[in-house]
């Protein structure tokens, strides 16, 4: 695909988002839909320019981090693209956090000026979340009693969003970045410890729309994207907002949690050609009696999966009742979205694909050496868009990535035609009975039962201080926890996978603990286990 864009000096990343569309006569092309209306390229664009030139007029100077705490939404959209034409840092954070967890971020970051949507500013204030802020802005929604509860002695700025766009420009021009110019910032989930802000490049969104969206998927101008997964972590990032930009599509944006109930009535009213979520959400959504989602994807062309592998046997069910692929690939928060993926019409279920165009990948020994065909052992990347560094790391950084190899912490194995199938995150994998157990392997077995609709499987110490896996299981609607169905799902196991892999321990949960981007903690179940 010719964008018309130009990695040189001058490159800005909001150029190849929304003014070559603009500049081609493309700008009354539909960009976003909320609940609400439809926004055009060149609507987004003026937008994107009015809020960068508020924030200049606020005092925020480039190269400063505006953390972003905001649902789905064009006010989110008008925030990022305006934080990164004025030349400043947009840091899209997770909304779903407990507020006193905030604090870290901000003091992290350094950020002076925060976005924040109304009812999550109140909470932050009751909590003295607050650090270090020298303005917040406040998505419109709030009412009047609230303002002063987020009035201080600390802290006397608060703006709402429309107040402080009304009446400024909306033409700003941005400034000449380049390539490698740090654009955004996204924080990892936190699975092995405290987040880290992860630092992107200019170059990054554009690099990750070639190799992926367009090679891969073949985002079209004419494609309606809907993601269930959410803008502020990196999966949805792409999804919503740089692949549909980059190619000219429109994105469906939805406020609200993503239930089962609320993914189906957007997909039924907006009628999306991609629709992109997570293993946990597409179990969710087969739990919904087939009569009553009989013709809902009749709309979309592909699906796609990320967050963590897809089960075959999830894959298999769905694609039975919509006639739909999912295509489950593997990314990262450092390497800005998905590298390996499967491709439409040569799925293969259980794997997470082959390699996407642009990246490189190989498998290595513990001491490093690459290991041949069919051998478990640590995945390594590189590719273009692999991240500059962690926010005040160099440590982390250096460990992360070695020689230009981006250390994933995941355990693979490739077949000989170039499938990677996923046998766990290297923390994870187990020592039992003298060989290697990937819980990945035992939870995919479990899920094959039709009393299971989602599991985790993590290493506990026997009697004798040995190694052995246990199951946590959440089971579908109508089916009791019971002795009888521990020994059957036991069993279960046992016939499908070496014995000695099978769980000696299984307790039935209502839920599992997860990242916001859908990841089971398996550490909590350790030390709860």
């Amino acid at each position: 695909m010719d964008w018309g864009v130009h990695l040189n000096e001058d490159f800005h990343i909001t150029t190849a988002l929304l003014d070559q569309h603009v500049e081609s006569g493309c700008g009354g092309r539909r960009a976003f839909v909320t609940p609400t209306r439809e926004w055009s390229y060149a609507e987004v664009l003026e937008g994107a320019c009015r809020f960068g030139n508020a924030l200049g007029e606020l005092g925020v100077r480039p190269g400063e981090r505006v953390i972003l705490l905001l649902p789905d939404s064009i006010e989110w959209v008008f925030a990022f693209l305006g934080a990164m034409r004025l030349g400043a840092i947009p840091v899209p954070l997770n909304t779903w956090m407990p507020a006193k967890e905030y604090s870290y971020y901000l003091e992290d970051s350094g950020a002076r000026t925060l976005v924040v949507d109304a009812e999550l500013a109140v909470s932050l204030a009751q909590a003295d979340a607050f650090t270090g802020l020298d303005h917040i802005v406040v998505t419109d929604s709030l009412e009047a009693g609230d303002v002063e509860i987020l009035r201080g002695p600390s802290l006397p700025h608060v703006h709402l969003f429309s107040a402080i766009v009304d009446g400024v420009s909306s033409e700003l021009d941005p400034p000449k970045a380049g390539p490698s110019a740090p654009a955004f910032w996204l924080y990892s989930s936190g699975t092995t410890g405290r987040p880290k802000g992860v630092v992107h490049r200019q170059e990054s969104m554009l690099r990750s729309a070639l190799c992926y969206a367009d090679q891969v998927l073949g985002v079209r101008s004419d494609d309606v994207v809907f993601s269930a997964a959410k803008l502020f972590f990196a999966y949805g990032l792409g999804n919503s907002f740089y692949f549909p930009l980059v190619s000219g599509a429109s994105t469906v944006l939805l406020p609200a949690r993503s239930t089962p109930a609320a993914v189906y009535t957007t997909i039924e009213k907006h009628r999306p050609t991609l629709f992109f979520c997570v293993p946990t959400l597409y179990a969710a959504l087969l739990q919904v009696p087939e009569s009553e989602t009989r013709g809902a994807l009749s709309s979309v062309r592909l699906c796609v999966s990320a967050g963590e592998p897809l089960p075959a046997e999830i894959y298999r069910v769905w694609k039975e009742r919509f006639g739909v692929e999912i295509l489950d690939g593997i990314g990262s928060t450092e390497m800005v979205h998905i590298y390996i993926s499967n491709r439409a019409g040569s799925v293969q279920p259980g794997s997470t694909g082959r390699l996407v165009p642009g990246y490189e990948a190989r498998i290595v020994d513990t001491g490093g050496e690459e290991l041949p065909p069919g051998e478990i052992g640590n995945l390594e990347m590189k590719g273009p868009t692999v991240f500059s560094e962690y926010w005040n790391r160099p440590e982390a950084t250096q460990l992360a990535c070695r020689e230009g190899w981006f250390q994933t912490g995941d355990k693979y194995r490739v077949d000989e035609e170039g499938f990677y199938v996923y046998a766990g995150r290297s923390d994870d994998m187990l020592k039992v009975s003298g060989a290697w157990v990937s819980p990945f392997e035992v939870e995919a077995a479990l899920l094959e039962h039709a009393a299971v609709v989602e599991c985790a499987v993590v290493g506990i110490e026997d009697e004798n201080e040995l190694t052995k896996p246990k199951a946590f299981v959440v089971l579908g609607e109508g089916r009791e926890a019971c002795a009888n169905l521990v020994s059957e799902l036991q069993s279960f196991v046992k016939e499908r996978l070496a014995k000695y892999k099978y769980p000696r321990w299984v307790e039935f949960v209502d839920s599992l603990p997860k990242t916001a981007t859908g990841k089971i903690q398996r550490y909590k179940l350790r030390s709860d286990g």
